[in-house]
């Protein structure tokens, strides 16, 4: 399938780590390269060809979207399928080209939208020009637009494999994928098999924590993930607190399913009723979900929540630029908000001493008179 791939690039290939594509496919021009490159010295030098296979359109998200879409049409107007992947500064899709997303589901196009560093607080030394909290909420309004907030390789190599299958596949779906990547460095643990099946329809039990006081379920996503497993160990080894940690790849797929299985059990009242898929994957010990989006995206799930109770924390607000973890920290989805959370619903359950929630704020320095950061 190589020669059906369609690389598609607006800005800063070299941002998004492409520059490798140069020599080894080209960026298409119908003429060739009539210039000798400003950067021709490197090894990775601009080359234009006209066998070349990228489409670097410039600095024009429209142009780049509008090429995305002719090549995830043209397995119905020329017979002739094509696999594009738009690579983009995540902020810049949806918000500023919404209008051709919404008739790419309307052409039943199918393709690859890749967000690239993602997230509120991910890229952040531009200020609110690239702080993206909310692409997966404009997704969402798309019925045909498959979304993923993966947080690591496996994940997202699973899930353009699905796509792949799904779209090109023997039952071919007329749907497209958003996926959000992040250009934060972290270590990434290896795949086991038993994940696939969670990864494709949203969430997965990562890891589990056995604590003697009790336990609790928390749920991340894209590089919050890693910053949940943190509060996890803290919970562990200061609170003696255990917790079953999960990957949610998309809350958006998850709330369609269980919106189809409440839909179904309307409508076959006398049969068994569906369970929603996240129902089936967690328990009803409390639950504190914490994303870099807005907590409207962890909000859509809120009825399928097994749980006891159901705290989210995500990032409304502008923001500002900053580190990750001052930004973390301002948003409150930091490992230590997240401890406080945790900390909150237990004792209004009575598993703890709220003093112990006092405690907690005072050693993790928390200011309870900043600011709300929706607010800002």
């Amino acid at each position: 399938i190589n020669k059906r791939i369609v690389p598609i690039i607006a800005d800063e290939a070299r941002t998004f780590g492409m520059e490798d594509l140069f020599r080894k496919i080209g960026i298409y021009n119908l003429y060739g390269q009539n210039y000798v490159p400003q950067d021709k010295e490197i090894l990775s030098y601009y080359k234009e060809d006209k066998n070349g296979q990228i489409l670097q359109e410039g600095i024009n998200e429209l142009g780049a979207a509008s090429s995305w879409l002719a090549a995830a049409t043209s397995y119905s107007t020329n017979d002739f399928p094509m696999i594009p992947f738009y690579i983009y500064y995540s902020i810049f899709g949806f918000q500023r080209i919404g209008d051709l997303c919404w008739a790419a589901g309307d052409q039943q196009a199918r393709g690859f939208l890749i967000g690239g560093t993602s997230g509120r607080t991910t890229l952040n030394g531009e200020g609110l020009q690239h702080e993206d909290g909310h692409s997966h909420i404009y997704s969402l309004t798309i019925p045909n637009c498959i979304s993923y907030d993966p947080a690591y390789s496996y994940e997202l190599a699973v899930i353009i494999q699905n796509g792949l299958k799904r779209m090109y596949g023997i039952k071919q779906e007329n749907i497209y994928y958003y996926i959000t990547v992040t250009n934060e460095n972290y270590c990434m643990p290896g795949f086991l098999s038993k994940f696939k099946t969670g990864i494709c329809k949203g969430i997965y039990k990562l890891e589990s924590y056995s604590g003697k006081i009790t336990s609790v379920q928390l749920l991340g996503s894209g590089a919050i993930l890693n910053i949940v497993r943190k509060a996890a160990i803290i919970l562990f080894e200061k609170y003696n607190i255990g917790s079953d940690v999960y990957s949610v790849t998309s809350f958006t797929e998850l709330a369609r399913d269980g919106q189809d299985c409440d839909r179904w059990n309307m409508l076959n009242p006398s049969k068994e009723n569906k369970i929603p898929y996240i129902s089936s994957i967690m328990n009803n010990n409390p639950a504190i979900a914490v994303t870099d989006y807005m907590k409207l995206y962890a909000e859509q799930v809120r009825k399928y929540i097994p749980a006891m109770s159901y705290s989210v924390l995500g990032t409304d607000g502008y923001g500002r630029s900053d580190s990750r973890k001052n930004l973390r920290q301002y948003f409150e989805i930091d490992e230590h908000y997240i401890v406080i959370a945790v900390l909150k619903d237990l004792s209004k359950f009575g598993k703890i001493n709220v003093q112990l929630v006092l405690d907690a704020i005072k050693k993790f320095n928390i200011n309870i008179d900043k600011i709300n950061p929706r607010l800002v």
